[in-house]
């Protein structure tokens, strides 16, 4: 078998595996590194450790662990009461007010998983508070920073465009921007009639319902631990004592915010602040701001480094250090130039289009994009088939399935979910990612490459 095959087969061992037994897939992927890595392609220790995603992995610790902090101290209640008023109370508003933020902040040129990363946690406060999907929350969030992804002044939207630019290739900006603000739009409706939206329209924050969940304790944010665990007594319960339904019922009884909580805001703000319009590590601004109010309230602190999602930890870093011997071994290039090969201009497009979301469901949207649409530049310059159709099928299908739990986005979603079963909830993304994997790049091709209107 050629070495570019062998980590392919592995990866379906992995698959296999991890469905039927109780095993974490990280810890296959860190076994299937090694083997692959030194008896097939003899690379040494430091080259396979050099695929491990340090970055997400920061992020993902950094992240977790400053909201679990922002949930001991009820600071996520209080932020989730304020959001409720500004919605007022309609509780089917709220999933689209997640995906309309994400979308605006990577429109204006905020990274896809910089605004994951502080919208998510509080995005699934919400959906534990007020009953809702958290499939449905968190992937509302996930499309909607890809929705918006693709601005021209994005960095998906600027690396295409330039890309297409340098190559001599037909291309429109704005047709890249609305292709994927409408595509993942659609996917966004579909979620919310499927997986329960319908049954939110008409409720109110003040159902009995939601002041049973609320009166629960089931809200708050972090690392998916219910908020009445943790027995640490530094603020997991604290928000359960607070009054929720009274407050949005305007009653005069309303909770004052404390220091321990303002300074978590004012954290937040930074957070935004330095990842988003600075375009600082959003890893290390976390971390950082986590620590800063775990020294000024050490109290606050208690518990929540338990609260990090290490299962989740585990899991990505483990499939991707695997992933980078996949890259290591030239399996994704080698499956790319066959393709490109075989002269076909509509069916080469379409398996492109597989190829780019298969990859990046593991892997950089970015770098994806960077590798998929240069082996499309001969077929395309051909003028058989119209390039701008096939470059935003490209576009879409390389960062839809950007929900995959592998992924920094889908890994965050499922690192901040709460007051579920963790295991479930994987397989439940998991299940939905292999879903728009398999559809997602097939419609995309009908509408956009198939009419040739573009």
């Amino acid at each position: 078998m050629s070495t570019e095959l062998i980590p392919i087969l592995a990866l379906a061992v992995m698959f296999l595996a991890a469905t039927v037994l109780p095993v974490n897939m990280g810890a296959l992927g860190f076994v299937a590194a090694f083997f692959v890595g030194t008896l097939s392609l003899h690379m040494s220790s430091d080259d396979i450790i050099a695929g491990f995603p340090s970055s997400l992995f920061l992020t993902l610790v950094g992240i977790t662990y400053l909201f679990a902090i922002a949930q001991n101290n009820g600071t996520v209640d209080l932020m989730v009461r304020g959001a409720v008023r500004l919605v007022r109370g309609r509780v089917a508003l709220i999933p689209w007010v997640m995906f309309g933020i994400t979308a605006v902040l990577t429109s204006i040129g905020a990274l896809g998983p910089a605004a994951v990363a502080i919208v998510a946690p509080i995005a699934l406060g919400f959906a534990a508070r007020y009953k809702i999907n958290a499939l449905l929350m968190g992937m509302m969030v996930v499309h909607g920073a890809q929705a918006g992804g693709f601005s021209p002044i994005s960095i998906y939207g600027v690396t295409v465009n330039d890309i297409a630019s340098k190559a001599g290739l037909t291309n429109s900006p704005l047709t890249l921007f609305l292709g994927s603000l409408l595509f993942n739009a659609a996917i966004g409706v579909l979620l919310f009639v499927f997986l329960g939206g319908r049954d939110l329209i008409g409720r109110s924050v003040h159902d009995d319902g939601a002041e049973n969940t609320e009166r629960t304790g089931a809200g708050g944010s972090g690392g998916g631990v219910p908020a009445t665990g943790g027995g640490s007594g530094s603020g997991g319960a604290t928000a359960t004592k607070v009054r929720p339904t009274a407050t949005l019922a305007g009653a005069p009884a309303r909770p004052g915010v404390t220091f321990d909580q303002a300074l978590t805001l004012v954290g937040l703000a930074a957070l935004a602040v330095f990842s988003l319009i600075l375009d600082l590590d959003v890893g290390f601004i976390s971390m950082t701001v986590a620590v800063v109010l775990a020294l000024a309230s050490p109290k606050a602190q208690k518990g929540a480094i338990a609260q990090i999602s290490w299962s989740t930890v585990l899991l990505i870093g483990g499939v991707l250090t695997f992933v980078g011997v996949l890259q290591e071994a030239g399996t994704v290039e080698y499956v790319g130039n066959a393709v490109a090969s075989l002269g076909m201009p509509l069916l080469v497009a379409l398996l492109l289009c597989y190829i780019g979301a298969i990859v990046s469901a593991f892997a950089s949207s970015t770098a994806i994009l960077g590798a998929t649409i240069p082996l499309a530049v001969p077929f395309l310059l051909a003028g058989e088939v119209g390039a701008v159709g096939v470059i935003v099928a490209l576009a879409i299908s390389s960062t839809i399935v950007d929900v995959s739990p592998f992924s920094t986005n889908g890994a965050l979603v499922l690192a901040n979910a709460q007051n579920v079963d963790r295991d479930r909830f994987y397989k439940q993304i998991l299940k939905y990612s292999a879903l728009v994997v398999a559809i997602g790049p097939l419609v995309a091709w009908a509408i956009l490459v198939v009419p040739g209107w573009l």
